[in-house]
């Protein structure tokens, strides 16, 4: 019996050893502020996309398999969106290297 409790506690130090915290990378995400997307769900041919600063942006969307299915450089708010069929979507917005993504709905 005494050589079980010694074992375990030989190995006690062992198993706790191996849990060491690991870090991964805790960069900072810059989001866009006053960022709007709207209307969504979109039922037009068009969305507008603020923020607030309003500079160019450069637009992509992606499809639920992840690929892109339209790509645009903007320097108003209004997207065109006519060329897509309905469908959710990931709409990924960049302006000043800051960048914001959210889920576009189109019906």
């Amino acid at each position: 019996m005494k050589k079980i409790y010694f074992m375990l506690l030989m190995a006690f130090p062992l198993l706790t050893f191996g849990q060491e915290l690991v870090s991964v990378n805790t960069e900072q995400v810059q989001e866009l502020q006053g960022f709007k997307m709207y209307p969504n769900p979109a039922y037009g041919e068009e969305i507008y996309v603020t923020t607030s600063t309003n500079g160019s942006k450069q637009i992509k969307i992606y499809d639920v398999f992840g690929e892109i299915v339209l790509t645009d450089r903007i320097s108003t708010n209004t997207l065109n969106i006519s060329r897509l069929v309905p469908g959710v979507y990931v709409l990924q917005v960049t302006e000043k290297e800051k960048t914001m993504t959210r889920k576009l709905v189109i019906k």
